[in-house]
């Protein structure tokens, strides 16, 4: 059986269906002669016919008309949220038998690999926004099953806003740029969001997510994925087991600075996407590990909680993950739109084995996601679109619509049919039919909603507690930004008001930031919001039993590795040739990736007259694209650097988003024209005391190691205290 974090290999299985299925649909017009769509070949695709040289255009001009019709048509309606995204190709393998719990046969056989398609996307943004909005990320993915495909359709953060698809679209209409002038844009940062945040108490929790450093992640590679909703497990006896999905991350979990995102969005706004694309060219394939979390359904009311509240997590000290296979991201997307665009995602996509709940944003869910597609894809046959075809054969009774590709020969396109043998025929549960779980219901038709999904405070409380001292820091500073745009002055006071209810300090700190004082917070209910939406917010004030969950914060990701970052050294005409390539080579054979940084592009000279490829300058390069710095030796490097601004800048930014940096000791004159040089020098044993992060050493081979540990880190947010970089 693999273990856990063992290296995915491709085996010949349903992966190589799914590849032969692509491949049978993709064009290399290279040597190939042009024809229009109907394959009749065309004499001249630079003139329309016309009447006469300076004529009309004749409207039996059918190559142009074919070519200027497409082109007018080359834009589907972008997806109204989950519009900005990137896709990879991949593999699933499992590394347990899960088949006391679940039927779902991929999850069953440990020797097969199942392909995938995932799909990667910010929330609120236009597909035009940037990658560094604060903002949840979407982690959709589809399973190419032997059983049909299965999508689990998830999040970065294990919640959301809203307990019940009813106010989904008020949701959006709220963080969606304002209607009366289409400002901001891919930004919560104004008055209609957070009047609705504020209104709606069940949002907290989420909103608490939302603030924190979770938002605004250092890599799609480097950030968890959750199937949000309790989901249920179905095994051969038809017993059923309630299951939460998790994707841990092998890198760890990983954020940037706020300040650091925003400087990104304007040095490339296209950050993640051009991360996960360059990392797998480079073969640096992101991995993800699948984790459940398993609940008896004799145990569905022993929390103080809801399962079926997809505003609340499982915490896992209470129900721990267990992890049971890995998914390899292992291949760039041929075409953006034919595949990332085009495809479709559905959380009623499910195989046997999985089957839903009553969770109500589930439920309505599963309503919207084929509405959607419909309308974003042009009918009802989106599923034939290569990128969304499972790696099964589709027979059904389902004809016709827009942009059918299946051309079906049996005379008979109903059930039951004598004509035509019954064929297609139904399959017994016994043969893998898909049957759903025959829950017990007994219930009066209402439009209401549990008094078990009231808590809205105590697990965002939980959440706040569970933060290190830094993340802490950032949530404030995050409401302070936020709420600090909101024009509104009562909608502060009442979000304030809201924070308190989570935590006084927090309320305190981010009333300073404003101006305002921490006030009562008001009742949740207006004209027209119903008494069950909460009368008070007294009954509310629950605590959880767990004082914190070390699995909510950041601080406790693993740190064990610089597989795939990205290091930047500084350097110019002069620079120690040796001081580069010792710690290069360290680096490298770590998994990280240097790129060599210089004042100017082309290649620098080395003391020793050697010449050194540069792969950026100064000018269209920033730090805040790169995971760690180096500054080797060399004095006439050293020197150049310490007159040249731009480095200087590159180094304070740096420092100022916490990331590590090392310096070769001759290039401590660098250092000193920085704002964190040195803090002081010991005159009795001429050591230096240096910030945290910051490594000095006269030996690379001492450097490294120690550079090594740093970046592994990921950031010192301890250096946040001392404030001396401005923004």
């Amino acid at each position: 059986m693999p273990k856990k974090n063992q290296k995915t290999t491709n085996t010949p299985t349903s992966n190589n269906i799914k590849l032969e299925q692509l491949e049978n649909h993709k064009v290399d017009a290279t040597n190939e002669q042009m024809t229009t769509d109907q394959g009749v070949k065309i004499n001249d695709d630079q003139h329309s016919l016309k009447a006469g040289e300076r004529g009309a255009t004749l409207l039996e001009d059918f190559i142009f008309r074919e070519k200027i019709t497409h082109f007018d048509h080359e834009r589907i309606p972008e997806r109204v949220v989950h519009a900005r995204g990137s896709g990879a190709h991949g593999v699933f393998k499992l590394y347990e038998s899960m088949a006391k719990y679940t039927k779902a046969k991929f999850l069953n056989d440990t020797t097969i690999e199942t392909p995938v398609f995932v799909r990667f996307s910010t929330v609120a943004g236009s597909r035009g926004s940037t990658d560094l909005s604060r903002d949840v990320r979407g982690f959709a993915v589809k399973f190419y099953t032997q059983e049909g495909n299965f999508d689990l359709v998830g999040n970065n953060m294990p919640i959301f806003f809203i307990q019940d698809a009813m106010k989904f679209p008020d949701l959006v209409h709220a963080v969606k740029p304002e209607p009366d002038n289409e400002i901001p844009q891919a930004a919560s940062a104004h008055d209609t969001f957070w009047d609705f945040i504020s209104l709606m108490p069940e949002s907290t929790h989420m909103i608490m997510w939302l603030m924190s450093d979770r938002a605004i992640p250092r890599s799609y590679r480097m950030m968890e994925g959750f199937g949000v909703h309790t989901f249920r497990f179905i095994n051969e006896e038809g017993k059923a087991t309630f299951v939460k999905f998790h994707w841990k991350p092998v890198l760890g979990v990983h954020s940037v600075a706020w300040d650091e995102a925003q400087n990104i969005s304007g040095k490339d706004p296209d950050f993640h996407r051009r991360d996960l694309w360059d990392a797998i060219e480079a073969g640096q394939f992101p991995e993800f590990e699948l984790g459940v979390q398993i609940v008896p359904e004799e145990d569905e009311g022993k929390f103080e909680f809801d399962l079926l509240d997809p505003t609340k997590i499982i915490p896992e000290e209470i129900v721990p993950v267990q992890i049971i296979g890995k998914m390899t991201l292992n291949r760039n997307p041929d075409n953006f739109f034919a595949e990332t665009e085009q495809v479709a995602f559905h959380v009623g996509h499910i195989v046997p084995g999985i089957d839903f709940t009553n969770d109500p944003l589930m439920q309505g869910r599963l309503f919207s996601y084929t509405d959607t597609q419909l309308i974003r894809l042009g009918g009802p046959n989106f599923h034939e679109i290569p990128i969304n075809r499972p790696v099964v054969p589709v027979r059904n009774n389902q004809r016709d619509g827009f942009m059918r590709q299946t051309i079906d020969k049996l005379r008979t396109s109903y059930n039951p049919n004598s004509l035509g043998e019954n064929y297609p025929l139904q399959v017994p549960e016994k043969d893998g039919g898909f049957t759903s779980y025959a829950e017990r219901i007994d219930a009066r038709k209402v439009r209401a909603r549990s008094k078990s999904f009231q808590d809205h405070f105590s697990q965002a409380r939980l959440f706040f507690r569970s933060q290190s001292a830094p993340e802490q820091a950032h949530i404030i500073d995050a409401f302070s930004f936020e709420l600090g745009k909101v024009r509104d002055v009562n909608i502060r006071k009442r979000m304030v008001g809201v924070l308190s209810m989570v935590d006084k300090k927090l309320a305190a700190s981010v009333a300073y930031a404003l101006g305002i004082p921490v006030e009562k917070p008001e009742k949740p209910i207006n004209k027209g919001i119903p008494a069950d939406a909460g009368d008070e917010y007294e009954p509310f004030k629950a605590e959880s039993s767990l004082p914190k969950s070390a699995a909510l914060s950041m601080a406790n990701t693993v740190k064990n590795t610089i597989k795939s970052r990205k290091i930047a050294f500084l350097v110019a005409d002069g620079v120690d040739e040796q001081s580069v390539n010792v710690v290069r080579i360290a680096l490298e054979n770590e998994g990280a990736m240097v790129e060599i940084v210089a004042p100017k592009l082309g290649a620098v000279i080395s003391k020793n007259n050697e010449s050194i490829a540069v792969d950026h300058s100064l000018l269209t390069m920033a730090s805040v694209l790169y995971d760690a710095v180096y500054v080797p030796g060399g004095q006439n490097s050293v020197a150049t650097l310490a007159a040249e601004a731009n480095a200087v800048h590159f180094l304070n930014e740096a420092f100022k988003h916490c990331k590590a940096i090392a310096v070769d000791t001759q290039a401590l004159p660098i250092i000193s024209a920085t704002y964190f040089g040195p803090k002081k020098m010991d005159t009795k044993s001429e050591k230096l005391e240096l910030y945290e992060g910051v490594i000095v050493n006269d030996k690379p081979k001492n450097l490294v190691a120690d550079f090594i540990k740093a970046i592994a880190q990921h950031r010192f947010w301890e250096r946040e205290k001392y404030r001396l970089v401005p923004a």
